[in-house]
């Protein structure tokens, strides 16, 4: 499927898809075994087994991707200037479900033509394209728009630098079509890869999520590796301006848990690539942080507006 604007998309779909087994990660993961998934709200589950991946140097032959489409459920993955792990990625999240789209959200790397390449042979790529970059939470919102144009209930997020296991998606499709209702959130599970300043800051994040939705189950409130049902979601973000950068996955994990959509933990392992290893990070310490302490701002004061029914609905699930 060829690139199209953002006001111009199309998608076959029909039975909503299974994973044909293919395992397809980025180089160097390893995906734990897990036990069943656990639907109850907040609840931590934990996808299933999966085999160990590892590539390093060796060259890995690419499995064929799914071919049967969801008519409900797709991967969504907003892009901006990803680097060098952007293909590997989309053929990894292709591998595992039809479809896949892919938001390039004003790229100026000339990955818009190379994912345009990849779309021309695979009915299961559909790309869309923004002129300018709107932020992620904006790029999100417009995959958003147009996949409820298409009759899609749910959306699966996940980053274009490979940071994600892509071989995870159908168990967190399977935990969102077991649990419609619900949204399906990703426990990280950090290896030696990620920055300590990082895995360390986002604690606080994390408590002050945990806080505002009154421990409702959130887990880890940056991690990107979700499950969203649509209608909720696209409601609360014509709600209001916010949501559109780097606060989007905060935001919305509260947002959503004051909403009533019940979130479903999996664990799922995260790996950071350094820049000799084809990683990007547009992650800026001080600009990211004081957007992020803004955004608490704003939701420890609707959590007091909240807080009655908040705590009525704790006493009364």
């Amino acid at each position: 499927m060829s690139v199209q604007p953002f006001d111009a998309t199309r998608q076959s779909r029909s039975a909503p898809g299974t994973s044909t087994g293919a395992s397809a990660e980025a180089p160097g993961y390893e995906v734990p075994a897990h036990d069943a998934p656990d639907s109850r709200p907040g609840g931590y589950a934990r996808a299933a087994a999966r085999p160990k991946i590892f590539s390093g140097s060796h060259a890995v032959e690419a499995p064929a991707a799914m071919s049967t489409p969801s008519s409900t459920h797709l991967v969504l993955i907003p892009s901006y200037n990803p680097g060098a792990k952007l293909e590997e990625t989309v053929r990894g999240a292709r591998a595992q479900w039809n479809p896949v789209w892919v938001v390039v959200d004003g790229s100026t790397d000339g990955s818009a033509a190379r994912l345009q390449a990849m779309a021309n042979d695979d009915p299961g790529l559909h790309v869309m394209v923004l002129p300018a970059n709107r932020g992620k939470g904006g790029a999100v919102l417009a995959g958003l728009e147009a996949a409820a144009a298409r009759g899609f209930t749910h959306v699966l997020t996940m980053d274009s630098d490979g940071q994600h296991p892509a071989a995870l998606i159908p168990e967190f499709m399977a935990a969102s079509q077991a649990a419609p209702e619900a949204m399906v959130l990703g426990r990280p599970k950090f290896d030696a890869s990620a920055p300590q300043l990082r895995v360390q800051g986002r604690r606080l994040s994390n408590f002050f999520a945990d806080f505002e939705t009154l421990w409702a189950g959130i887990g880890d409130s940056l991690y990107g590796f979700r499950v969203y049902p649509i209608a909720p979601l696209k409601s609360i973000m014509h709600s209001q301006t916010w949501m559109r950068r780097f606060d989007f996955d905060p935001e919305a994990a509260v947002r959503l848990c004051w909403a009533g959509v019940r979130p479903i933990q999996i664990e799922a392992p995260v790996r950071y690539f350094g820049a000799d290893e084809g990683g990007v990070s547009h992650f800026n310490y001080v600009r990211d942080n004081l957007l992020l302490a803004g955004m608490h701002l704003r939701l420890v004061s609707g959590f007091a507006l909240r807080l009655p029914r908040l705590i009525g609905r704790r006493l009364l699930p």
